[in-house]
């Protein structure tokens, strides 16, 4: 049985396919695609059935990462089918908690940048959305510094269940 990662920001075109495709990379850079599935959602719907937003794409591109991507909204039923749901911000936090149907669910919902201990105390990955490409860059430093302390959190997981 899979181990399921769902990343989630707000519309589902920069922040949460960025982290989406970052982390795959990851995953099947240390052997463990067999075990672990990795997608992507938003808190909102109003970019359902729409590609990654263009700046994502190509700085995603440019650095070695699949763009492609279809958006869409998460729902609280998918809960009971992940084991591990990442919040971009403190504000999808807050959000995803309120809409999780047990406490057992609300506890699966973790910020990606707790991962990194080089994160300080500002755990939000800030939305690039209104900005230029730089924020985009930043956004994908900041998913990958976060992807290394997931990777190892995950392989944990995914060891002690084959144990």
């Amino acid at each position: 049985m899979s181990y399921r990662v769902c990343f989630v920001c707000t519309g589902n075109i920069c922040r949460s396919p960025m982290a989406e495709s970052v982390f795959r990379a990851r995953v099947r850079e240390a052997g463990l695609d067999d075990l672990v599935e990795v997608d992507s959602a938003g808190t909102g719907g109003w970019h359902e059935g729409d590609g990654a937003d263009p700046r994502t794409v190509s700085v995603l591109r440019e650095n070695g990462y699949d763009g492609a991507h279809i958006a869409r909204q998460f729902h609280a039923s998918w809960f009971s089918r992940l084991d591990l749901v990442i919040a971009l911000d403190a504000g999808h936090l807050k959000a995803l908690r309120r809409l999780a149907p047990t406490p057992e669910d609300a506890a699966k919902v973790r910020l990606l940048r707790s991962y990194d201990p080089a994160a300080g105390d500002d755990l939000d990955v800030p939305d690039p959305y209104y900005g230029g490409m730089e924020g985009f860059e930043e956004c994908l430093e900041m998913v990958e510094a976060a992807s290394e302390g997931l990777l190892a959190a995950v392989r944990e997981q995914v060891e002690g269940r084959a144990a």
